[in-house]
């Protein structure tokens, strides 16, 4: 996707060495690089130099299935898998790191793809992940303070991970082996299967400090689920040192949004997704998923802070900084799928370190990312009530003035194909089956006359998790 800010900008920092220490490239999610040796007029002669076969290839799945019950298959639960490689490698002076969906992490020498090492948590053998989509880790963590160095990632089963980087031997000072066990202190999360409680995004790290969010399960749709707190361990001993409560306790700030001591049994409002980071700051920029359930809310009355908001934190204590909600009550899936860019911008002569949020809903919320005030008006406007029985939607949005969305805020007739007079004629006869028609229309009960609501844009989005890229 491709949108303007203003007369100038700039990714907050970029690669410019070659290495690609995070996910997006550095702290700041930019996806950038100055590199420049390959271009449109020399990609065509590349050839490949070498292949690598993941590590989990070297399973016999069948088998492997007959010695862990737990993944056995059920009720459509995707297969266990080798495919869907989903971590973008990181590269640090000459070496890729890299997660499979099998939860095992592996180095790579980056001029010969041999495999300099590789470490197997053993993760499958708790079942099933949380993932709709089965197994699937999304990247890795790297730290080092020029002597040591470290490779974080979270597993399928609930654990933070750590080992050396240059040996990848566990860590056995951090935690217990190496590994610290993310569900002890969660209400509600198990590892029991099905599990309900996975990490498949990458944890950040700001100095000392990993950063880490949780996948919960969306099948099935059960009102009491486990709370996606955010919480901080020392890279050292992997001790708790902080945790943030997306969904406030009695005396924090926000519990309120959250009626009918609702905040007691609802859970998500996880950071399901990557973070982002300003290292000089200090700051851990959230991206703060939708609560349970995705599409009914009357179980959990109010605006439910943090649910779909930015959040900034101190990364060394945890303290909330500021916060900006960009869905009230949220009935569309609509939270933010990826990490926020943090990019610094000139708006009418001023220099402004800010942080842009790309949402599946098609818009970016644009913030100064040191106070969170927004670098361009965001209105609330009047949205659609919701005829379902017990439901209380919002009666407004968040809009951004700017940038302009890019996806389509509405569905209608003049939308739908016409190639052929009868090919038009029968999508608007489907399309009149549902209720449909501006963003944020609510969802619907099944009548006589209606299927239900058809939501444009779609929870699907929009931005997904692969999110936004910065060119300075």
């Amino acid at each position: 996707m491709i949108f303007g800010f203003a007369p100038s900008a700039n990714g907050q920092t970029g690669m410019t060495d070659g290495d690609w220490r995070y996910f997006g490239g550095d702290s700041g999610s930019s996806k950038y690089s100055s590199l420049d040796q390959i271009g449109v007029e020399n990609f065509a002669e590349l050839e490949i130099k070498w292949r690598w076969q993941s590590i989990d290839a070297r399973f016999d799945l069948e088998q492997l299935k007959a010695e862990y019950p737990n993944l056995r298959i059920e009720n459509d639960v995707p297969d266990v898998s080798i495919n869907g490689l989903k971590s973008a490698p990181l590269a640090v002076d000459g070496v890729l790191y890299v997660s499979t969906p099998l939860y095992q992490a592996a180095a790579i020498d980056a001029q010969t793809g041999e495999t300099l090492w590789s470490y197997d948590p053993r993760s499958y053998a708790s079942g099933i992940p949380t993932m709709m989509l089965g197994f699937s880790s999304r990247g890795l963590a790297y730290w080092s303070d020029g002597e040591r160095s470290r490779v974080v990632w979270g597993t399928g089963d609930g654990y933070l991970v750590e080992v050396d980087a240059r040996s990848g031997e566990a860590i056995r000072e951090f935690g217990e082996d190496g590994r610290v066990d993310l569900i002890a202190g969660i209400p509600r999360a198990r590892r029991q299967a099905p599990i309900n409680y996975s990490v498949t995004s990458a944890p950040i790290i700001v100095d000392d400090v990993i950063i880490v969010g949780a996948a919960i399960s969306d099948q099935p749709h059960y009102k009491e689920m486990p709370p996606g707190h955010v919480r901080g361990f020392d890279v050292h001993t992997g001790e708790l040192l902080w945790t943030f409560h997306t969904i406030p306790q009695p005396g924090e700030f926000g519990n309120e949004t959250w009626e009918n001591r609702s905040w007691e049994y609802s859970g998500h409002t996880n950071v399901w997704t990557l973070m982002s980071a300003d290292n000089e700051e200090g700051i851990v920029y959230l991206p703060v998923g939708a609560p349970t359930n995705d599409n009914y809310g009357g179980h959990r009355l109010g605006d439910n802070l943090f649910g779909n908001s930015l959040v900034a934190l101190d990364a060394k204590t945890g303290e909330r900084l500021w916060h900006f909600q960009m869905v009230h009550h949220d009935l569309w899936d609509y939270d933010p799928p990826a990490a926020p860019n943090l990019v610094d911008i000139t708006v009418n002569g001023e220099s402004i370190k800010a942080v842009a949020q790309v949402t599946k809903h098609g818009f970016t919320f644009v913030f100064d990312r040191l106070t969170g005030e927004p670098v361009w008006p965001i209105e609330e406007r009047p949205v659609p009530a919701s005829d379902v029985p017990g439901e209380r939607a919002s009666p407004t949005q968040p809009f951004p003035t700017k940038p302009p969305p890019f996806e389509p805020q509405k569905l209608s007739v003049e939308q739908l194909i016409d190639f052929t007079p009868e090919l038009r004629e029968s999508a608007i006869a489907m399309l009149e089956q549902h209720r449909y028609g501006d963003i944020f229309t609510p969802p619907s009960l099944p009548t006589e006359t209606s299927f239900g609501t058809i939501h444009v844009p779609g929870y699907i989005g929009g931005a997904s998790w692969m999110g936004a890229a910065v060119d300075p």
